[in-house]
């Protein structure tokens, strides 16, 4: 079981930009993540063992505040914050980035869009296998993949709890010196395979709500039943 209250959470955008160099694990933490960790303790044990959890909803913010948990965030740092920071920051000394995950036609457009809107670095890319789990084959070969690519940032998108659960799981594998970001959803924003919400939304903390809006099929069990029971286990959590 995650424990809000007791996590450490970044608490502002700026806090991105004053990361330490080196190896890095970088995870996020949304009302839908939440709710997941308190019935799967692998997902849980990733994001409470990461080096930095970013609180990617209005709703975690909030929450903190309402629960008095020890971290209080000032405001939401979504995944597309860091995604940037981190790659201006890669851009302006130049490197290579690795994108691991997704499908080989979402990381042609990122390719393609990061070869104009990033010059100074060149990225790589892996698509694993579209399958709930890996087989033991291909988790090494993902793992040789990165390490072979040896990159100076590297994201992993394969949704969570996907994602975290894998680079936890092989955290100790991956050879590498660099920032690593488990961003899900921003690949697709990036390649235009998905529509971030307007500025409006987001500002009015209903990003989620634009997103229940735009994929009702595969969304409406994550808000409509999920945004209840984040309050129901917000809650129990409060009172114990």
């Amino acid at each position: 079981m995650l424990r809000l209250k007791s996590l450490l959470i970044m608490e502002s955008r700026k806090a991105l930009s004053a990361l330490p160099e080196g190896k890095i694990l970088i995870n996020t933490i949304n009302a839908h993540s939440y709710n997941t960790a308190q019935k799967d303790a692998l997902f849980a044990e990733a994001l409470k063992n990461g080096d930095y959890l970013i609180p990617d909803g209005a709703s975690i913010v909030k929450a903190c505040r309402w629960i008095g948990a020890k971290s209080q965030p000032t405001e939401r740092i979504a995944g597309w914050d860091l995604f940037e920071t981190e790659m201006e920051r890669l851009n302006k000394r130049g490197g290579r980035c690795m994108f691991m995950g997704s499908s080989e036609k979402v990381l042609q457009k990122i390719r393609e869009r990061a070869a104009t809107d990033y010059p100074s670095i060149e990225v790589v890319t892996y698509s694993p296998p579209y399958k709930p789990e890996f087989s033991t084959e291909e988790n090494a070969a993902i793992v040789q993949a990165i390490n072979a690519a040896n990159p100076d940032l590297l994201w992993i998108g394969m949704t969570a709890p996907k994602q975290e659960k894998w680079t936890y799981v092989h955290w100790d594998e991956l050879n590498i010196h660099c920032h690593v970001g488990t961003i899900g959803a921003v690949f697709d924003f990036y390649a235009g395979t998905a529509r971030r919400a307007p500025q409006w939304w987001q500002k009015h903390s209903l990003e989620w709500l634009y997103r229940l809006i735009s994929e009702p099929r595969r969304m409406w069990r994550r808000y409509i039943i999920g945004n209840p029971l984040f309050l129901w286990n917000l809650t129990k959590e409060r009172k114990g």
